[in-house]
């Protein structure tokens, strides 16, 4: 286990719209507010087309080969994740979504693209005082969190 500590900061009340990219908009906000880290919770609705990474092909693979899923109708949706920078400095959100429909659901990272479907709801809790970010890991080929 590798941990720092932080502070509570500042906190956003989000309501993202009608065709908004759930990943796009949060990195957005960041990146316009300097919101170098933070925590955040989600919940509303995600349009068919949505895609997330559902998982490696292989999970013990010595090349991960990611999964992906297309929704194929709207879903109810809530999820959760984090907004540390990047290798570049800028923020990048690290989010996994449950998204469901008629007692089937689906749960994955966002970071290929889901679209909301009318609203979403985000709270951004800032995370103040930390030196956290996330660098590139040469045996997975992930930016994993460097605490």
């Amino acid at each position: 286990m590798r941990y720092s500590e932080g502070k509570k900061g500042r906190t956003f009340v989000v309501r993202l719209e009608d065709g908004d990219v759930l990943h796009e908009e949060i990195e957005r906000l960041a990146a316009e507010n300097d919101i170098a880290a933070a925590y955040l919770v989600a919940v509303g609705g995600v349009d068919k087309g949505s895609r997330l990474v559902v998982g490696p092909e292989d999970g013990r693979a010595e090349k991960i080969k990611p999964m992906q899923l297309v929704l194929d109708n709207v879903c109810e949706a809530t999820g959760t994740g984090t907004i540390f920078p990047g290798t570049d400095g800028k923020p990048v959100l690290h989010m996994h979504l449950a998204c469901g429909r008629q007692g089937q659901t689906f749960t994955g990272c966002v970071r290929t693209g889901v679209k909301v479907w009318h609203i979403m709801e985000v709270i951004v809790n800032e995370i103040t005082d930390s030196q956290a970010k996330r660098l590139k890991d040469n045996i997975t080929g992930f930016e994993l969190l460097n605490p």
